[in-house]
Order: C-alpha cells, then structure tokens, then sequence
C-alpha cells in the first residue's frame, strides 16, 4: 500500500485534534505542542487503522486499550474519575453502542434475505444497460436512505450490486453507494440517527430538508464518475438467461423488519424521548423482528462472525471518540459546519452532532449534510461504510478508498458550495426556545420537560 494516504492523514490530524482542543474543559488534561494527549492517542489509533488496514480490528482494539488506560491514570471521564468514572461513561453510552451492535448485525442477516428475494436479478429488465444503469442503482441507494436507516440502504445497495455486477464490485463504486446511503438519509429526520436527534432535540425538519440541495448535486457529482468506473470494471447485467422467480416471503420479511425498525424509531425517538436513551429499542426491534420470522425463512447465520469483527471494529472506535474532551466547538459559521464534516470522516458523527446541538446557532441543513455525507470519504467514517465494508473486505483500505473514491470528497465540497451559492447561511435561531410548528406536539413536550 503506498504511504502517500498516511502521509495526508498524518499531516492532517494535527489540526484534527488541535481544532477541538481549545476548546477542552473536561479536565486540565497533558498536552504536546498544545495538544492534548487524549486526542494524539486516539490519532495514532485512526493512522494505525489507515496503515494496517489487515489488522484494523486489533488496531482499533488496542487504542480502545490504551486511551482507556491513559483516562483511568491521568484524567478521568466526564462522569468522573478512576473506574467509577468508566462504568458511569459505559453507563452512559451503552445504548448507543447496543443499537449500533443490533442494527450492524441485524441488518447483515437482511441485506442476505434481499439478496435472496431474487430482486436484484430482476433489476436488469428496468435498468439501462450502460453505466446509465450504475447510476440509477446509486439513485436507488439514495431514495430508500431518505425513509430507511443508512445502514439499511447501503447494504441493500451492496446486495444487489454483487448480482448486477457478478460479485466484481469496484471500490469506487463501494464509495459511491455509502456515499449515496449517506446523502440520502442527511435531509430526512427519520433517514438517519444525526437528523433524527435534531428533531428530538427541536429542530424544524424543513430546516433540514434544505440539505438535499447539497445531496442532490453531491450524488450527481460522485455518481457518475463511480458509474463509469463500475461499467469499465465489470459492467451490469445485460439480461436474465432464465425466468427468474422472485421469493416473496422473503421480500415480505425485509419489508417487515424494515417496517418494525422505522416505527419503533419514531414512536421512542418522538414519542417517548425521555426513555429512548434508557434502552436499545430499535435495535432490540430489529433483532426480534428477525428471530420472529424465522420460521418462515432461515436467515444465514454464516455471516454473523465477520459482521461481528467488523462491528466491534466500528465500536471500539466510536467508544474511543466519546472519551475524548471535546466539551464545545469552534464558533458556528458555515466553515465550521464544513469542517465537521471533514472531521465526522474519522469521528463518530452522533457525538459531534450532539455537542453542535448544545451549542446552537447553526443552519441545520449544512449541518446535516456536513455530519452525514462527510462520513463518506473514509471507509470507516460512517457504520454505513463499516457494514459495507464487512460484506465487502476489499473495501478496508483507507488508501484505496481515497484513490479510487476520490469523488467522494470532490462532491462533499462542491455540494457544500452549491447549497451556500444556492440558499445562503442563515443561521436558525435558538430552536429550544420553542419547538417548530411541524414539530410533533407530545415529542416536544417531553423533550422540554426532559429538561
């Protein structure tokens, strides 16, 4: 693997970690050059996983060893110091990293049960036969991400490229459809967990709905050149050689495990947000929801071991960065709104979403496609990308996600300008001061009185 992509992230996380180390108030914590050492640590964890990208579960492993250490023996936790401090943050931050654990594996078992309807075999009768038809699938990707859970949709993605395009997915392309899953879900509250906080927490949807003008121009902007890597790589299905049967029961359990997973969403998150950070509802949904229709169809447990390692993977990462002491942002600005999403490529995006959200003061929009479509240009950068990559191993290179993904992060900054150009910044105002009119009435009142 050439050291050029270690060279860039290693000259790039020196203002990764300086950024929000100003702003540190935690605890009077160590520094380097003005660094904190909480944050040189968990870099050298994020360039290990960038070199060693055959080990990066080991890699994430060992950092979540380390950074743990270094909190017990020198500055503690936000919920306090020595191993009381620890239990209270896993307290904190076990439904979280539940959810995530239940929705990574759970939705693995049904990207196969997609993948098994025979559907994607059928999509070659309504797609053009030319990279045209790579990009409707991307388009398709982006669609169901605006109601489903990205996960969700990029899995799906990833299921019916492997029979459109005969297992021989380029990586590119793999980019691309996280990219898209990614884009899709940043201006739907109920299309991914980031816009879904906003909402809880009293933003207007229709202030972040302004973030499919950046999606919109993003996925055309990385769609196309990722078309046309996959039609020279191995071009789509021209056509069916046999009539093809289409299981139906099986598309009958994906839509019910999908249904239970947006409805548990919605009522806990809306309805009951006082609770919903108590207990791993909608990954508990979606796991019973499974076990419930089992009867019916035998889900492939075979591929539960390597989505489990790349869960864990994804885990150890996102545990690591809510240790790290990042108490307040820059001043919000639309390039602070941009800069998170550059820094949400290497940094969970649910914590920085939930620190902008204290803070107040920026167009939601650009924050939701910043946070969301930011994730995108790293592999590991969104769980989107982690449970792609676990269908798809080739893909857990960070050097050649950037080579051949290179789109990627072309279309997040020109979509970012086209919604500047296009609908200027215009900061909201303080959104808890009284929720939005198309707010639901019973999730603000208890979202206030939460409070």
């Amino acid at each position: 693997m050439s050291d050029k992509p270690g060279l860039i992230i290693a000259t790039a996380l020196p203002g990764f970690a300086t950024w929000p180390a100003h702003a540190a108030g935690m605890v009077e914590a160590p520094a380097l050059a003005g660094i904190p050492v909480d944050f040189i640590l968990f870099g050298i964890t994020l360039l290990g996983v960038a070199l060693f990208h055959r080990h990066t579960l080991y890699v994430a492993l060992a950092g979540l060893f380390v950074i743990t250490l270094y909190k017990l023996g020198f500055t503690g936790f936000k919920t306090g110091a020595g191993i009381p401090g620890l239990v209270g943050h896993l307290g904190h931050e076990w439904v979280i990293l539940t959810n995530l654990l239940c929705l990574l594996l759970g939705f693995a078992l049904l990207s196969r049960h997609f993948e098994k309807t025979r559907v994607p075999a059928v999509l070659p009768r309504f797609l053009p036969h030319d990279w045209k038809g790579c990009f409707a699938l991307l388009v398709i990707v982006f669609v169901l991400s605006s109601f489903l859970d990205n996960i969700a949709a990029a899995l799906i993605g990833g299921a019916m490229a492997h029979t459109l395009f005969r297992a021989k997915v380029h990586i590119g392309y793999l980019a691309a459809i996280v990219a898209a899953s990614n884009a899709g879900g940043s201006g739907s509250v109920v299309g991914d967990t980031t816009t879904t906080m906003m909402w809880i927490d009293g933003v207007n949807p229709l202030d972040v709905l302004e973030a499919y003008v950046a999606a919109g121009v993003a996925i055309v902007v990385c769609g196309i050149p990722a078309a046309l890597q996959q039609q020279r790589h191995s071009p789509i299905l021209h056509h069916e050689h046999e009539h093809i049967h289409v299981d139906w029961t099986r598309l009958g359990i994906v839509f019910f495990i999908l249904i239970v997973a947006i409805v548990t969403n919605v009522i806990m998150n809306v309805k009951f947000p006082e609770v919903s950070d108590r207990f791993p509802f909608i990954g508990a949904s979606v796991v019973l929801a499974l076990f419930v229709t089992v009867p019916l169809r035998r889900p492939d447990w075979e591929v539960l071991p390597e989505s489990f390692k790349g869960s864990i993977f994804l885990l150890s990462l996102v545990l690591s960065a809510t240790m790290m002491p990042v108490d307040k942002l820059p001043a919000a600005s639309w390039h602070t709104a941009m800069g998170l999403g550059f820094v949400s490529a290497v940094f969970d995006n649910i914590p920085l979403t939930a620190l902008a959200l204290k803070q107040g003061g920026y167009d939601w929009g650009y924050l939701a496609y910043g946070v969301g479509f930011g994730g995108s240009m790293i592999w590991f950068g969104s769980s989107a990308g982690v449970a792609l990559a676990n269908m798809y191993p080739e893909a857990k290179s960070v050097g050649r996600w950037l080579f051949h993904g290179w789109h990627v992060a072309v279309a997040y900054v020109l979509g970012f300008f086209a919604l500047l150009i296009v609908l200027g910044w215009h900061p909201n105002p303080p959104h808890k001061a009284g929720a939005a009119s198309i707010h639901p009435p019973a999730a603000t009142a208890s979202t206030d009185a939460a409070r």
